[in-house]
């Protein structure tokens, strides 16, 4: 019968050094491999916060319009000449002969004014007339038997100047009733409101019955004539674009009403100063109306052809930022970093404006710049290729 081997078996003390070495490694492993993904998550989480912590902005390109021999101004036509026609004399308007639109020549009646006031005044005029012609008839013929007598001495010559002098104060009393009722005269003639020269009754603020005081008087006018056949148009120019617009310089402009057509016009003067409030120069043009289509008071838009043609470049108003330095944009350049740049402003067209100088048409205009922007800032290009993405997520491994 053969031995029973079936126990336990027997482990070496070899094996248990393998085993026990095998383990070890392996746990290192475990931990390198740990300690060294948390080095790169956190390198990672890093580097995305710093990403974040850099401000994304949206660039773009200024506008240009390239090469512009014309720009557009709003303007307003007014006629070349007006008259606001107040009363003379003081009354109550007795009829009116023109109203609004009504085509009128030189000297034409527009209305007439009944005056009591002023008849009185020259019939009373009239009285002391020849009340003073008849005292000097008086004193003429005291003075002229005073000389008659003189010869024969019956009076003296103290008397006889006496006479002449009352006899010649007499003549001055007579003179000044004379002017007196003149002026009287000529004020009547204004009871009769005539146009004073040939154009277009535009305006009229009076009916019969009304009264009215001689004089402006702080009250509108009765009439306003109008000469329409040629008109004035005022635009204000931006002071940068005024050297281009001499006196002579032809332009065009156009209205509302007749949509699709234009009427020449032509720089008459200009005011050859800038008002500080708008920066801009007030400048006359002259546009023929002989046919009576433009009117008085109307908005206009006209077109200048320059005779130097200019680069137009516009940025968007949200672009503008203004500190105490002046107006700027913020600019970014290659090194992804903001370069605030000075601008100066040639025109206001609302949601743009055009830029008189300062950046030119390569820049890359930041379109909502962030508060407290400053030159030297860190900002990164929203769209553009490079920007560092969110971090890892378990999910996501």
């Amino acid at each position: 019968m053969l031995p029973d081997n079936s126990g336990p078996p027997v482990i070496s003390r070899r094996g248990l050094t393998i085993a026990a070495a095998t383990v070890a490694v392996i746990g290192v492993v475990i931990v390198v491999a740990g300690i060294t993904t948390r080095k790169i998550a956190d390198a990672k989480l890093q580097e995305w916060t710093e990403a974040q912590a850099v401000p994304v902005v949206a660039v773009a390109p200024p506008d240009t319009r390239g090469k512009t021999a014309a720009f557009s101004l709003p303007g307003r036509l007014e006629a070349y000449t007006q008259a606001q026609i107040y009363a003379r004399v003081s009354g109550y308007v007795k009829d009116w002969k023109a109203d609004i639109g009504t085509a009128v020549k030189a000297g034409d009646l527009l209305a007439e004014i009944d005056a009591p006031d002023l008849d009185q005044q020259i019939m009373q005029a009239e009285a002391n007339l020849a009340s003073a012609k008849a005292n000097s008839a008086l004193s003429d013929l005291t003075l002229k038997r005073g000389q008659s007598l003189i010869t024969t001495l019956a009076i003296s010559q103290q008397d006889l100047d006496q006479r002449a002098a009352d006899a010649s104060n007499k003549q001055g009393l007579v003179r000044a009733a004379q002017a007196n009722l003149d002026r009287l005269r000529v004020l009547e003639q204004y009871k009769r409101i005539v146009a004073p020269f040939d154009g277009l009754v535009t305006a009229r603020t009076t009916d019969i019955g009304a009264l009215i005081n001689a004089g402006a008087g702080g009250g509108p006018p009765l009439f306003v004539v109008s000469r329409i056949n040629k008109l004035r148009v005022f635009v204000s120019v931006p002071q940068t674009y005024v050297p281009d617009i001499p006196i002579g310089t032809k332009a065009s402009l156009t209205v509302p009403e007749y949509p699709g057509r234009t009427f020449p016009a032509t720089v008459e003067a200009s005011a050859q100063a800038v008002e500080i409030a708008s920066g801009t120069t007030r400048i006359q043009l002259v546009v023929g109306n002989a046919r009576n289509e433009l009117m008085t008071g109307d908005f206009t838009q006209v077109t200048f052809d320059l005779p130097h043609p200019q680069i137009a470049i516009d940025v968007p108003a949200s672009a503008l930022i203004f500190n105490q330095n002046g107006l700027h944009v913020a600019v970014v350049g290659s090194n992804g970093r903001i370069n605030l740049k000075e601008i100066t402003i040639a025109r206001d067209l609302g949601n743009e404006v055009e830029v008189a100088s300062g950046i030119t048409a390569d820049d890359r205009v930041v379109i909502n710049p962030p508060d407290g922007i400053a030159t030297g800032d860190k900002v990164r290009i929203a769209g553009a290729p490079g920007i560092p993405g969110q971090p890892e997520t378990a999910e996501a491994k």
